[in-house]
């Protein structure tokens, strides 16, 4: 209950920042701060990332907090992007066709998480292409983190199952009966 309350708050928290952080750019700022603001950002979610991930690797037999961190990443990242895009956007309405608010960019960033692209908004510029590959490419790394969490979770049961009930490692695991 512990893991789901700090997953519940984390995304909580992001949502709040996301949606009432002062986003004002001083006039005459030049893009490339942008920009080195974006690789930074980028360098801070692999980072983080690291971390929950030498964390999981650390903590085999705690699967709950380990998912729990790994699901605070992943708002984390979708959060950040969603800011990436809004600001492209706000900065140059030609970057999104679709894009303008907020929700819309939360939202775009949430469709680019699940790869579905229902095409009602969609990267039109250069810089948004960019960062909406970036995302693909970094979600496909985090999601994956979370497939090799669930994977090892059931991994570990089965071989505890098999060793608490006395059978050999090829075995087959005591939840599975065979037909016929």
């Amino acid at each position: 209950m512990r893991n789901v309350l700090r997953s519940a708050g984390t995304l909580a928290c992001a949502l709040l920042v996301y949606y009432t952080l002062p986003l004002n750019r001083p006039d005459g700022t030049p893009e490339i701060v942008g920009a080195a603001a974006f690789v930074a950002g980028v360098g801070g979610l692999i980072w983080l990332t690291l971390i929950e991930v030498r964390r999981f690797v650390a903590q085999l037999d705690q699967t709950r907090a380990r998912v729990s961190g790994l699901l605070s990443v992943l708002y984390v990242v979708v959060v950040f992007f969603a800011l990436t895009y809004y600001l492209l956007e706000r900065d140059d309405p030609t970057q999104f066709a679709g894009l303008e608010t907020r929700t819309d960019a939360l939202y775009f960033s949430i469709v680019t998480l699940g790869t579905v692209g229902y095409g009602d908004v969609h990267a039109a510029g250069q810089g948004a292409r960019i960062a909406a590959m970036v995302q693909i490419v970094f979600d496909l790394v985090v999601i994956g983190a979370l497939f090799a969490v669930a994977s090892s979770q059931i991994a570990h049961r089965l071989s505890v199952a098999r060793t608490v009930h006395g059978r050999a490692d090829d075995a087959e695991p005591p939840e599975i009966t065979r037909r016929g």
